[in-house]
């Protein structure tokens, strides 16, 4: 969890933000995981949560404490909290005709993203549970998903039991087995 006090003000934030942005940028590419060539997962943690809310608070020139609070406030449940992963899952079509096409055939993609520790079953998200994300016509291009594990599957995934990850969407499908090592190794160390 993000505390206050450790955030930069916004000053502070303008003269280190070339450099932080560079480090958050190189710590997502080992925690980003595509899936097939139109979905990414990127499992957050603390780092990238932080550089979202300095960023917020940059953009939205917010110095006052209940701002800052609010920011707070919506940003932190998506770190993982030790017995979980977030992510926030991105589908991607460049073509905007495309884009429109797909998110109306994609309904219910988020609930179809799986991951598997070796040696147990699939384990589905809890998805989107700040806000709707999905109508009647289409699904949204970003969703927030939460894979629980329990006791057991996180002390395999400590031991080194492999992860892998995928999608099973009757109109997209996508496997990733093993998942790379600096993503099995930050996913682990996401674990308490």
């Amino acid at each position: 969890m993000i505390e206050r006090g450790t955030l930069l003000s916004l000053e502070a934030y303008a003269r280190e933000r070339p450099q932080f942005r560079a480090r958050v940028i190189e710590h997502k590419r080992r925690r980003s995981l595509a899936l097939g060539e139109h979905v990414t997962l990127l499992f957050e943690d603390e780092l990238t949560i932080r550089y979202q809310v300095q960023e917020m608070l940059r953009i939205e020139r917010i110095f006052e404490e209940d701002g800052i609070r609010h920011e707070l406030e919506a940003y932190n449940p998506l770190v993982p909290d030790g017995g979980n992963w977030k992510a926030t899952m991105l589908v991607e079509y460049p073509d905007e005709q495309e884009r429109k096409r797909m998110l109306a055939r994609l309904k219910g993609i988020e609930r179809s993203v799986w991951m598997k520790v070796d040696g147990f079953p699939p384990i589905r998200p809890v998805a989107d549970e700040d806000l709707e994300r999905e109508n009647e016509e289409k699904t949204s291009s970003v969703h927030f998903l939460r894979f629980e594990l329990d006791d057991a599957q996180r002390r395999a995934v400590k031991a080194g039991a492999g992860i892998s990850a995928g999608i099973d969407h009757p109109e997209y499908g996508a496997r990733v087995e093993p998942l790379p090592q600096p993503l099995r190794a930050a996913l682990a160390e996401d674990l308490a």
